[in-house]
């Protein structure tokens, strides 16, 4: 299993790039952020300065998504970057949640995505690719390779990560939940004639190490409120108990009343008051040593290759120090 480390682009950049390379130390394989322009600073601006000081890490945002920049623009900076540093990167995408909301914008549809998904990889790999009716290629692109990682948690979601993507995004770390996504994934991949051992499986979620589980909850129950915005989306779509989407990932959010995102992703956001201990032990990993692997060897055995730790709350440092010593060799 593999190891990732997810992270927002606070400011100082330089204190991003120095806890990529400390993840690395400890090693993980890949480097992960988001991807908001207004309410984080550019990350590929970082992509670049984490790769000049890192050997192995792989970088990408998790998620990006196909309106806020055009596709020529996105395959065109990935394809840079890996010039630049040797293909160390991955492009995780999706329909796009606070990037577009807070710019006044709706998410993308799944039509355009899916379309997004072909076009951008593409592109970054040197081949042609039509961008809304103009044939386009990038020319100086030599012995590119770009892995495309969609987000998604609902039935259309998922199917089109399966017939579309080289990798599945699960933001949660639920084996319940993740064994229906998975399992939706992979049968799709087989339907569109796939292998489904070729679409990668990434969970990613908080991890917070430590005894206090009442402490460990208040630092990530942020999470369930970022999932909440999508399942919120998945009800107002498909409605409640319909049999389409598990009850288990959508019942919780009965009692949100609103979302502002300039919380969005941090520790003592006042909009998750609504998600509850149960989720956050579900969708999160908290808990001693034993607890965190006990966990991932279940995720493991359902079939992730990928567990990115969401590191946004108050021992960013001492997680990614007690993964690298104790949790990474007892999954390795």
């Amino acid at each position: 299993m593999d190891f990732g480390l997810v992270l927002q682009t606070d400011p100082p950049g330089s204190a991003v790039v120095g806890l990529m390379r400390r993840a690395e130390r400890n090693g993980f394989r890949y480097g992960w952020t988001f991807d908001s322009a207004v309410l984080w600073q550019e990350p590929f601006v970082i992509y670049s300065r984490v790769l000049e000081h890192t050997s192995r890490l792989i970088v990408g945002p998790m998620v990006t998504n196909p309106g806020t920049r055009t596709w020529e623009v996105t395959a065109s900076t990935f394809a840079t970057l890996n010039e630049m540093y040797g293909n160390r990167t991955v492009c995780g995408i999706g329909r796009g949640d606070s990037a577009m909301r807070v710019a006044g914008r709706k998410p993308n549809t799944l039509a355009r995505l899916g379309e997004a998904i072909d076009v951008i990889r593409d592109l970054a790999e040197g081949r042609e690719a039509d961008v809304d009716g103009q044939a386009l290629r990038l020319p100086w692109v030599r012995d590119g390779r770009l892995p495309v990682w969609m987000a998604a948690y609902g039935p259309k979601a998922l199917a089109l990560a399966g017939q579309r993507a080289d990798g599945f995004i699960l933001q949660l770390a639920d084996p319940f939940l993740t064994e229906w996504m998975i399992k939706a994934v992979r049968q799709a991949a087989a339907d569109a004639g796939r292998d489904p051992a070729d679409v990668k499986i990434c969970v990613a979620a908080p991890a917070y190490v430590g005894d206090d589980l009442a402490h460990a909850r208040e630092q990530c129950r942020w999470f369930g409120g970022m999932v909440g915005n999508h399942v919120a989306d998945l009800v107002k779509r498909y409605g409640e108990h319909s049999g389409l989407v598990p009850d288990a990932l959508t019942d919780y959010i009965k009692a949100r009343e609103g979302y502002d995102y300039s919380h969005h992703g941090r520790a003592g956001n006042p909009d998750t008051a609504f998600v509850p201990d149960e989720i956050v032990d579900r969708f999160c990993l908290l808990g001693p040593v034993s607890a965190h692997v006990e966990r991932l060897r279940r995720l493991r055995e359902l079939g992730v290759d990928q567990f990115a730790v969401y590191a946004m709350h108050d021992a960013r440092e001492s997680v990614i120090d007690t993964y690298g010593a104790e949790v990474i060799p007892a999954l390795g």
